[in-house]
């Protein structure tokens, strides 16, 4: 086994107006004969077989353009340095177009969060982005308190010049790709900005006015000591944000890294190289404050990531633009969900979307044993763990009803632990190796 409890889960877009136009009528139409009766929650919310009351929804935007493309990255991006104004307009129109057609599934849920991620969004002119927040609100009504709308930036000149407008726009949350700062891992990651360009871009956040800022660091990098790491969080620390996002460098399957290694051309951290970065990270982010409340994510009380905890408690979500994954309501005929994918090219999704089709490529009516696992393992990554009641309550039977011998195993090894009430979290130990714990619950 290889300590994997930290892998990335960031889980894990020219036509005439006129045609645009036409398009986003005709597909609306389309999208009225997918049918709007789902009105499901989240977990424990209600019985399968059964109309749902009506909850909240939150709302996912993939913008895939990047100002290169890093060498790790296995995500939906395309290179455009700079961003042109044409293909952006065009994009934007696109997410639109589908927010019109998609709309309706999730009708009367008030809007509980806007994330807009990719790629990187702030490469987006502000006025795009105000187009896209403003038509998302204007679809869903309002809940009792303001939504949480995070942008994903880069550091960088460009972006940071932005940021002011980008609050005006209603972005309240910021998620900076920091990573390092190091320059000489920076380097080596590929990335386009280096150290100073990362504090430059926390004082600009600071000094816009964005009171949740969350942080994304990158460890177990190529040539990356444990010293250099401890350097990353004293500078991360000392920035005091609300919010941290840590990943472990995972060689993703047709990268440019994952054929350098395959050619040991990458000198990366071995495995106890890795789990001891995994448990620095975690005593000294928590020492600051800011406390594990998923495998990846830390943050100060009351910042925890609104619409991140919506995938781990399996709540819907609208994924707009390309390669977006969509969580749609339950509904009698679907008393689990269902799960959609968008075309992953940026140029099938515009096509697509154009021409006044859908850009979905598949669609999956969640089975119950599909929907037990996900509801497992999801749980399992939060600091709560897999509450036994509430798993009971929605699949009519205990965890331990459906993974006895894997929980006894589990347990035996110091991977998990549980309480008299059958509720599961992970060990210190089953942190670190949360991918293997996982698997004995997804397995058929």
């Amino acid at each position: 086994m290889s300590p994997l409890g930290s892998t990335s889960t960031r889980t894990p877009p020219e036509g005439a107006g006129a045609v645009r136009a036409g398009a986003a009528g005709a597909w609306a139409e389309a999208g009225s004969r997918w049918g709007t009766a789902g009105q499901g929650n989240g977990p424990g919310q209600g019985s399968p077989g059964k109309l749902f009351p009506v909850g909240s929804v939150g709302v996912y935007v993939h913008v895939p353009f990047c100002e290169r493309v890093c060498p790790y990255c296995d995500f939906a991006v395309v290179a455009a340095r700079p961003l042109a104004p044409a293909l952006e307009e065009r994009y934007v129109d696109a997410l639109l177009c589908e927010l019109a057609a998609r709309r309706g599934v999730f009708a009367g849920r008030a809007l509980a969060s806007v994330y807009l991620g990719g790629g990187t969004p702030a490469l987006l002119q502000p006025a795009s982005v105000a187009r896209l927040l403003d038509a998302i609100r204007a679809a869903f009504p309002a809940g009792a308190r303001a939504p949480e709308v995070t942008l994903e930036a880069n550091p960088s000149t460009l972006e940071s010049a932005r940021l002011p407008a980008f609050r005006a726009a209603g972005v309240n949350r910021l998620s900076l790709g920091v990573q390092s700062f190091d320059d000489g891992v920076l380097k080596r990651l590929g990335r386009a900005h280096r150290a100073e360009a990362g504090r430059a871009a926390l004082r600009a956040a600071r000094a816009a006015g964005f009171a949740n800022l969350s942080i994304d660091l990158l460890f177990a990098a190529p040539g990356q000591s444990l010293a250099a790491l401890e350097r990353d969080l004293d500078e991360a620390i000392a920035f005091a944000p609300e919010h941290v996002s840590t990943y472990a460098l995972t060689l993703e399957p047709g990268t440019p890294f994952a054929r350098a290694a395959a050619r040991g051309r990458l000198a990366l951290p071995d495995d106890d190289a890795v789990a001891a970065m995994l448990e620095r990270v975690r005593g000294r982010l928590e020492a600051a404050g800011l406390l594990l409340y998923e495998l990846s994510n830390f943050a100060r009380p009351g910042f925890e990531a609104v619409h991140n905890a919506r995938y781990w408690e399996r709540r819907p979500v609208l994924g707009l633009g390309a390669s977006a994954w969509s969580t749609d309501p339950r509904a009698p005929e679907a008393p689990f969900g269902v799960r959609r994918e968008n075309a992953r090219a940026t140029a099938a999704y515009l096509a697509a979307v154009e021409a006044g089709a859908s850009p979905e490529v598949s669609a999956e009516v969640l089975a119950p044993r599909v929907a037990q696992g996900e509801a497992a393992f999801l749980a399992l990554r939060t600091r709560r763990g897999l509450v036994a009641s509430a798993f009971a309550r929605e699949f009519g039977a205990a965890p331990r009803a459906l993974w006895s011998e894997a929980i006894d195993e589990l347990r035996e090894a110091g991977l998990l632990r549980e309480s008299a009430a059958g509720d599961l979290a992970l060990t210190p130990r089953g942190r670190l190796f949360a991918d293997t714990v996982a698997e004995r619950f997804v397995a058929v």
